[in-house]
Order: structure tokens, then sequence, then C-alpha cells
């Protein structure tokens, strides 16, 4: 198994936590619509695409916000 470099994970979730975390408002909740649909429009439905897997992961993270805040219609 694959040690994990704790060095290179600080460094690159540096980067990355102004775009990939768990929304706890409506204000954050809106920021990660936004990126997913830039990356839609990025990616389209291109699975081998290098940001396909952040993709799924922030589709993933907005379903959990919508059932947890958004009342069904």
């Amino acid at each position: 198994m694959p040690t994990i470099d704790i060095e290179k994970t600080r460094q690159a979730w540096t980067n990355l936590k102004p775009i990939l975390f768990i929304p706890r408002s409506e204000s954050e909740y809106e920021q990660l619509v936004i990126m997913l649909d830039n990356l839609i429009d990025e990616i389209g439905e291109n699975e081998n695409h290098p940001l396909a897997s952040l993709m799924e992961i922030l589709g993933i993270l907005i379903e959990n916000y919508e059932q947890e805040n958004v009342p069904e219609l």
C-alpha cells in the first residue's frame, strides 16, 4: 500500500481547500455549483479528463447539501 506524503498533501490541500469543501451555507453551496458548472463546460462527458474525478466529487458534495438543506418540490 502506498504511503501518503504528508508534506506534499499539505501543499496540495492549501491550493485545493478554497474550491473543495463541504458546503455549510447557501453561499458556499452556490460557490460549488458555479465551480461544477465551469467544470461541466470544460469537461463535458469526457470521463478520461484529468479533472473528471473533481467534477464527480463536487457533484456528490452538492447532492449531499441539497438532500439536507433544500426542500423537495
